[in-house]
């Protein structure tokens, strides 16, 4: 009798901790700052028969992620226009021009996420809005999640890498010309890389009220 009540008594505890959810919770997402001395916004664009590499070298944002629950995380950032660099001036200022980024007009390049779908346990298709000259379309990020650890100073650091490719003239960035023999000088279609080193945001403790 006394080994049957200690058998009920069990199985009521367990049931109490499904219930109420008392269960060991796993690792909430937490948030990370892009470290943007660790990382790298480029980009590559056909001109006449090779691709021309570029990037800007000013960029910020969040990312909230969870690496047991890649489906809960979220990504905003922002780029400074300005900052592009094809590692030529002359062409850097033809870039910031109304014929391209018009950056005086539009300051900011955006991206804010709005669906994370993992693939496996380190990549995902991140679905979100690109903000560029003014115009907002869908992009898709082919996401790979590289790895997340303490960094030699006492904070986390995470890792990441992310490609897509988008026609430039779907934000109205359209200048171009016409090749004697046929084509154009400049290719429409855009490969963009993104390499991300981000830092967990330590979150301040709140402070005691005073007397």
């Amino acid at each position: 009798m006394h080994h049957l009540l200690r058998t009920i008594l069990s199985a009521a505890v367990v049931l109490g901790v499904l219930v109420l959810g008392i269960a060991p919770a796993r690792a909430a997402a937490e948030t990370y700052s892009i470290d943007p001395q660790h990382s790298n916004v480029g980009f590559s664009v056909t001109h006449l028969f090779s691709k021309v590499p570029g990037r800007f070298t000013k960029v910020e944002g969040t990312m909230v992620f969870d690496p047991k629950d890649l489906s809960t995380g979220s990504v905003e950032v922002t780029i400074d226009a300005a900052s592009i660099d094809t590692n030529v001036p002359d062409r850097d200022k033809h870039l910031k021009s109304p014929d391209f980024f018009d950056v005086a007009k539009f300051p900011t390049i955006t991206f804010k996420s709005t669906k994370v779908i993992p693939d496996g346990s380190t990549k995902a298709k991140v679905e979100g809005t690109l903000t560029m000259k003014g115009v907002s379309k869908p992009v898709t990020l082919e996401v790979d999640f590289l790895g997340a650890g303490p960094d030699p100073f006492g904070g986390r650091r995470a890792g990441f890498e992310a490609r897509t490719k988008i026609n430039r003239q779907d934000f109205g960035v359209t200048w171009n010309k016409v090749l004697e023999g046929g084509g154009t000088l400049l290719g429409n279609d855009v490969d963009i890389l993104l390499n991300i080193e981000a830092m967990r945001k330590v979150q301040k403790a709140p402070e005691t009220p005073k007397n």
